[in-house]
């Protein structure tokens, strides 16, 4: 009786939660290309903004389509994929303590995709979104290496490395670009090899001076793409302790994701289109599709980018999920 009792209790719990997130939902009722080269977007909440195209992302989209490796977009995530995280989260099934989940703790990434599923390009976004958000942090106290005078004997290559390490992680960029370098040279780069360049590119060119002003600037999204290559570079050093904290950080960040964020727009250069995208759990979905001068195309030259554009999203989903397999394979044989 009190099983039934508690399942009841459950499944109502669920679909009050469902309902509150559908009220939630903040969808684009309008969206426009203005001429003074800005995209205009208006709100189901009634909110209005304008963002400058000069700061958005911009995509050469039809060689992403025919690029063979991961395509990565900075977008928000939908309502369908965090509400599905809510409510594994409240799941009794979902048993923390099962042999499954144990095992999953083995590794950061399987911990991780453990948590939140989907592919890599979830992996990148939820992991980023734990750094911005600042339930993730490098510098935590379980991040941090116990002091200690013990030195193995004989003496262990991944002792050398990180002896001079205050926490489990390179946290300095000295200490940091000197571990890439090294994996680098060993080709053990591991999952730094499917970063984007541009987080690459940024973490490499950042001295300790350049990262602390980061800091006081508070440069969060910057911050997020260092630290999650940090973290990368200092995963097969980690213990249980800290790939179990990070994988509750990610999920607890990604669960309390804030419903009001604005929607993520993409430039597709060879369209002049912007395209409102979001990540659901199979990939990248586009959510608007606005072309500048668009009063000046025919109805027939509209429909035709916009069928383009969506097999484009479809093509990079596609060849995303199968890097995802590859990486699968890695692991598992």
């Amino acid at each position: 009786m009190k099983k039934l009792l508690f399942l009841s209790f459950y499944l109502f719990f669920l679909n009050l939660l469902s309902a509150q997130q559908k009220n939630n939902q903040i969808l684009i009722e309008s969206m426009s290309w203005g001429k003074d080269l800005k995209i205009h977007l208006e709100l189901s909440n009634d909110s209005n903004y304008i963002l400058d195209i000069k700061e958005l992302p911009h995509s050469s989209a039809i060689s992403d389509s025919l690029n063979s490796d991961f395509t990565y977009y900075p977008v928000r995530l939908s309502e369908d994929f965090i509400e599905k995280l809510k409510q594994k989260e409240f799941n009794p099934e979902y048993d923390t303590s099962s042999i499954q989940n144990q095992q999953s703790n083995k590794t950061l990434w399987s911990a991780i995709h453990y948590s939140i599923g989907g592919g890599w390009v979830h992996f990148i976004n939820c992991f980023l979104f734990a750094l911005e958000s600042g339930n993730l942090n490098i510098t935590a106290p379980l991040m941090k290496r116990p002091e200690s005078n013990w030195k193995p004997s004989p003496v262990t290559e991944s002792y050398r490395r990180t002896r001079n390490w205050d926490y489990y992680v390179p946290v300095s960029q000295k200490q940091a670009v000197k571990e890439y370098s090294l994996k680098e040279k060993e080709k053990s780069l591991g999952d730094l090899k499917d970063v984007p360049k541009e987080f690459i590119d940024l973490f490499l060119s950042t001295s300790d001076k350049e990262y602390k002003k980061m800091q006081t600037d508070g440069n969060k999204r910057d911050l997020a793409k260092i630290d999650m290559i940090k973290i990368l570079l200092g995963a097969n050093y980690l213990g249980e302790t800290q790939i179990k904290y990070i994988k509750s950080m990610v999920l607890k960040a990604v669960t309390k994701f804030a419903e009001n964020q604005l929607p993520s727009v993409v430039i597709f250069d060879n369209f002049n289109a912007a395209v409102a995208l979001i990540l659901n759990e199979s990939g990248y979905h586009i959510e608007k599709i606005v072309f500048a001068k668009e009063k000046d195309l025919s109805p027939l030259e509209v429909e035709n980018r916009i069928i383009i554009i969506n097999e484009i999203i479809k093509n990079i989903n596609e060849v995303n999920k199968e890097v995802f397999q590859q990486k699968l394979k890695t692991y598992y044989n």
